[in-house]
């Protein structure tokens, strides 16, 4: 038995070393339908892009987004892991793939996960929609709202399955954000996308993904498949210290869509390695000779970006302390930290003082977008519903501007605190000093 998984490892490999050579620009060329994304899930770095924002059919990648809403619904208590949902005609008539549910059967939330992500179950895609949307249809109206409060502007859906309709459609760039948020908004859940086989019913279904099993360090996510879409394939990989989220879409088989995937992480881990080595100094030297710092300073009500200048100038005022699960920061004047940098304070935004020079970096983007959402996210889960201590920060770094979402005004202790808290919560942070 030993020896042959290791014949069929090899054979996998050897066939992935054969594809990778092919697996190029000329490819997305030759095939209209391909796309690609890679992306350091803890910065948000794009490290390799192909057709990432051409309008693509999603197939049953669709699910991550219906398992997105169901997590939603179980966190906010509408539903738990017994629950059964019924399942109605419509449900039961989907075809293949399915787990063959009949009108009339009650489908437990805890074998619905599986069917989706093990499976890609159409009948229990449709089966979560009416228990959360009341019809398919108005479910996916649902999703498609969902996914433009996550930022994929470029997404619509029709229905919760994936199957063909020409009005569904989506980025790989938008399912690589959805592939993101579903690990950073229901970490909990997260380690459904790996689950090699599940049994319902008394039969046993196993993963198309073979990823996981073949491509060291693939943990999640999804595959999909239409004629229309060719083979899909949305993926979480970790290497080392390193997390990559990648998308490939349009694959001509799942052999070469896996190959293509595989060639990607590979270069992408590279790269990925390339950029941490940029060391501290470098990056210091960077930002001394980028144009004068300023920061963003995001409030519940405004979006400002002031100069240090401008800031130097700015008075203090009062406002409520943030309702965080870490300790209230107090009011102070404002004063300048050890580093010369100045605090930075909007109409809603909070004065510190020297001892609140310390900080929660959860991330640095290209995009301000993406670091102004991940600052909001981080003080949600810290329960700060005020929004008034995030801050974005700009710097030049290796000739290029990164984005630093961040949690300020902090003393050490809370900083730590506040960090601890989110790792928990499967938000990667760092503790740093203003």
């Amino acid at each position: 038995m030993l020896i042959a998984k290791s014949r069929d490892t090899v054979k996998w490999l050897l066939t992935m070393v054969l594809l990778c050579s092919a697996i190029s620009s000329a490819h997305a060329q030759t095939n209209p339908r391909y796309a690609a994304i890679v992306l350091d899930a803890d910065s948000g770095e794009v490290l390799h892009s192909e057709y990432a924002d051409a309008a693509r059919y999603p197939a049953s990648l669709t699910k991550m987004m219906t398992l997105y809403l169901l997590f939603e619904a179980m966190d906010n208590k509408l539903l738990k892991l017994d629950t059964g949902m019924p399942v109605s005609a419509h449900a039961a008539s989907m075809p293949q793939t399915n787990i063959s549910l009949k009108k009339g059967d009650r489908l437990r939330v805890r074998d619905a996960i599986p069917a989706l992500v093990v499976r890609s179950a159409n009948d229990a895609a449709v089966v979560v929609a009416e228990a959360l949307g009341g019809t398919e249809s108005q479910f996916a109206q649902m999703m498609t709202r969902k996914a433009k409060a996550l930022k994929m502007n470029s997404t619509t859906f029709r229905n919760a399955s994936g199957l063909p309709n020409s009005g569904q459609q989506t980025t790989a760039r938008d399912l690589s954000i959805l592939s993101m948020r579903l690990m950073k908004d229901h970490a909990k859940y997260y380690h459904y996308f790996s689950t090699p086989s599940f049994t319902y019913g008394g039969r046993t279904y196993h993963s198309h993904n073979r990823l996981i099993k073949n491509y060291p360090g693939t943990d999640g996510m999804k595959t999909g498949y239409i004629n229309a879409s060719g083979f899909n394939v949305a993926t979480s990989t970790k290497k080392g210290k390193h997390r990559l989220v990648a998308v490939v879409m349009g694959g001509r088989t799942s052999q070469s869509r896996d190959a293509a995937m595989a060639a990607l992480l590979d270069k992408s881990f590279i790269r990925a390695e390339q950029i941490a080595k940029v060391s501290p100094k470098a990056a210091q030297q960077a930002r001394q000779a980028a144009p004068p710092a300023s920061k963003i300073v995001i409030s519940s009500e405004t979006v400002r970006q002031v100069t240090r200048q401008e800031a130097q100038q700015t008075q203090a005022a009062k406002i409520n302390p943030p309702t965080s699960q870490i300790k209230p920061i107090q009011q102070a004047p404002i004063q300048t930290a050890k580093t010369g940098a100045s605090v930075i304070q909007s109409n809603s935004a909070p004065t510190f003082s020297v001892e609140q020079a310390w900080a929660v970096q959860v991330g640095s983007f290209r995009a301000l977008e993406q670091a102004k959402d991940r600052a909001a996210d981080a003080a949600r889960r810290l329960g700060n519903t005020q929004q008034s201590n995030m801050a974005v920060n700009p710097a030049s770094v290796g000739g290029q501007t990164l984005y630093r979402a961040q949690l300020v005004g902090l003393l050490q202790n809370e900083a730590k605190q506040a960090c601890e808290q989110l790792v928990r919560q499967g938000i990667d942070c760092l503790v740093i000093r203003m």
